[in-house]
């Protein structure tokens, strides 16, 4: 009877929610993601703040990333991260500017800018943080959620005019990327679903492609719709938000691991360049960031290089500028 009641209570363990509490606990940051002595660091300038017509009476605060390697006289390729403030977090989960540092300087990806973006919001509403990402403070859930074209005019029509007059970013689309995560990563989608011609690179994080506002319906629109010429890496885990109710009920348009699987398969057969991996964890970033350097490779993967025995600038590493080529920095707005 004893061994019974000790195999009934193991069970219950592993059904627990403390359980499921660690299964993220196998994705670490790796020295990719990891500042690296010896590699030349880029400088990230702001918070900057561009203000809103799309949404009246909000503005969107931004950070720039420029790399040591950007040179002014050189379009520069440009990946823009929603929710911003999680993507740069010195000691978060993704780290994406230490990403691009150490990427760039081995040329497994193009020098690029890199702009976090958080949510539009009023004056008087505090910043998205790392505690609070601005679901209940801010302007993300209808910004983020909400499958429509307006938060692809946020970023093509009210950033890019900002960026461009700053930096010498490339008007060719394919260098040209943007991410997120859960929420952010649908509204990446849809920028790049609705603006294909000036952005065609989508980093997918555990996105939210479920019935908050009815971002469920991308692998019907895949379907019905031409092909449009972007690229989508999508990471998700089993235990994402299942979509299970405390009463036993089921919402599948609430299931984000089957939505995501779901928009993934609905991509594939359509014929789009799609890459994707589901883990065993749960509605965070810590698979998402631990990947992150592998979802730039792949996204970017078709940078320009030269087969040429003799050329030692391509088979050495990526320095940083010269002071002379030093790009000016940036006045604050």
């Amino acid at each position: 009877m004893k061994r019974v009641l000790l195999f009934l209570l193991s069970l219950s363990f592993f059904e627990s929610p403390l359980m499921a509490q660690n299964l993220d606990s196998f994705y670490k940051l790796g020295p990719d993601s990891l500042e690296t002595e010896g590699v030349p660091h880029g400088k990230i300038s702001g918070p900057f703040k561009v203000e809103c017509k799309v949404y009246p009476g909000t503005a969107h605060t931004y950070w720039v990333y420029v790399p040591a390697q950007y040179d002014p006289a050189k379009p520069a390729s440009l990946m823009i991260f929603n929710d911003g403030q999680a993507f740069m977090n010195e000691k978060g989960d993704i780290r994406a500017q230490n990403v691009m540092d150490n990427l760039i300087h081995r040329r497994e990806i193009p020098v690029m800018i890199g702009v976090f973006i958080n949510p539009g919001k009023k004056p008087e509403q505090p910043e998205a943080n790392p505690r609070e990402w601005g679901d209940r403070t801010t302007n993300r859930p209808t910004e983020y959620n909400t499958p429509d074209d307006k938060y692809a005019g946020v970023i093509c029509d009210e950033l890019m005019p900002v960026l461009n007059k700053e930096y010498n970013i490339s008007k060719n689309p394919e260098q040209r990327g943007i991410g997120g995560a859960s929420s952010g990563a649908i509204a990446a989608f849809m920028v790049a679903w609705e603006r294909p011609n000036e952005f065609r690179k989508v980093l997918s994080i555990v996105g939210s492609f479920v019935n908050l506002r009815g971002g469920h319906v991308y692998p019907e629109r895949v379907a019905e719709s031409e092909k449009k010429p972007i690229r989508v890496f999508f990471q998700d885990g089993r235990n994402d938000n299942r979509g299970e109710g405390r009463n036993g009920s089921y919402d599948q348009t609430r299931d984000w691991f089957y939505q995501n699987v779901r928009l993934a398969d609905a991509m594939t057969k359509k014929g789009y360049d799609v890459n994707y991996t589901w883990g065993i964890g749960l509605h965070g970033t810590k698979q998402g960031g631990a990947i992150l350097p592998d979802m730039m490779r792949w996204l970017w993967r078709d940078q320009k290089v030269s087969i040429d025995v003799k050329d030692k600038v391509e088979r050495s590493l990526f320095k940083g500028a010269t002071k002379s080529e030093e790009a000016p920095k940036s006045k604050d707005k």
